[in-house]
């Protein structure tokens, strides 16, 4: 039986960096039903809306989602395409892997980077709860709930009990926010009380920050709120050489959505310049959610040797090679 898939190659170098993925995937030997759903800044405008119905119909369906980034339009009062899919499906967990690849030059490069992200994705600052009290002055709610604090502290503690990781860290700011930080806080350990043979340790969200840029090779899991995960998991990518080669999932009870969580990149689009990395490796993840663990591991692995032999990686890594060199190279890896 086929796997269903919605493909939404987005905008900018969106097509490129998909079509690339699609090709990898592809090379696996998996049986993968795409179901295109073309959204873009120009289609949004059109519609009027940030989800037109065919895409949430699609969503809907296949339950799985590969995508690429959309160009939100900055007129118009239109809300982010990732923020409204993720309350539309209610995406909750926000996954990211930080990992070191060969070959790539970093400050980091003689180091071991291996770290997966957990942001909680529905709530916090990002619930957009903002008003003008009086002219000139703006109140924000950071909303943070019990259940939704609960449930991607378990997600977390489930995802590493499950791939043998030993240490989980819950990142903070209850030494100021004690009511909101304090009860994600809470959640946090009581959740861990279930899972005992993995540690647990808590950061506030600055000292981590100094300690992720100091000794990044010490984290494993890391667990945080909606607002701290998103800027941390893009100091931490950062670490390993950028958002070009890190991928992203989002994650629901009933739905799963994998993204290149890099910029449409207008600049460079169509001029076969585009590092497909991202999109790939979120095709990994999308793999191994579809229970293809083997044509998971061999996805990866075949990137990673693209990698290590370095004749083929693209220029926002150190080489020459276009998107489609590097795409063969990933192809050809594959079938030997």
């Amino acid at each position: 039986m086929p796997h269903y898939c919605t493909l939404i190659p987005g905008d900018g170098i969106g097509p490129e960096v998909a079509q690339a993925a699609v090709r990898a995937v592809d090379a696996t030997g998996i049986d993968i039903c795409w179901r295109r759903a073309e959204l873009n800044e120009a289609i949004i405008l059109e519609a009027g809306k940030t989800l037109p119905k065919y895409l949430l119909d699609s969503l809907n369906e296949t339950r799985v989602g590969l995508k690429g980034p959309v160009t939100t339009p900055v007129a118009g009062g239109f809300q982010s395409v990732n923020v409204q899919l993720r309350k539309t499906l209610d995406l909750f967990a926000n996954v990211r892997p930080v990992k070191s690849l060969p070959g790539i030059k970093t400050r980091f490069a003689d180091l071991t980077i291996d770290m997966v992200i957990f942001r909680e994705n529905t709530e916090d600052l990002y619930s957009g709860l903002e008003q003008e009290v009086v002219k000139d002055v703006v109140t924000g709610l950071k909303v943070i709930t019990r259940a939704a604090s609960e449930r991607i502290a378990r997600y977390a503690f489930q995802y590493a009990a499950k791939n043998g990781r030993k240490q989980v860290a819950a990142i903070h700011k209850a030494n100021i926010m004690k009511l909101a930080d304090g009860l994600f806080l809470r959640c946090c350990r009581e959740v861990s009380e279930q899972f005992t043979h993995i540690k647990y340790k808590e950061l506030i969200v600055d000292n981590a920050s100094m300690q992720l840029v100091v000794r990044p090779e010490t984290f494993d899991v890391l667990l945080l709120p909606n607002l701290y995960g998103d800027i941390i998991s893009d100091l931490a990518a950062g670490l390993v050489g950028g958002l070009g080669i890190v991928p992203g999932a989002n994650m629901g009870e009933n739905h799963a959505v994998f993204e290149a969580v890099h910029g449409s990149a207008p600049d460079i689009a169509g001029q076969n310049k585009a590092n497909p990395t991202a999109m790939m490796l979120s095709a990994v993840m999308m793999l191994a959610h579809f229970g293809e663990a083997d044509a998971s591991y061999r996805l990866q692995a075949a990137i990673e040797s693209v990698y290590r032999e370095g004749k083929h990686v693209t220029g926002d890594v150190g080489g020459a090679a276009t998107t489609e060199e590097f795409t063969d190279a990933v192809v050809r890896n594959l079938k030997s």
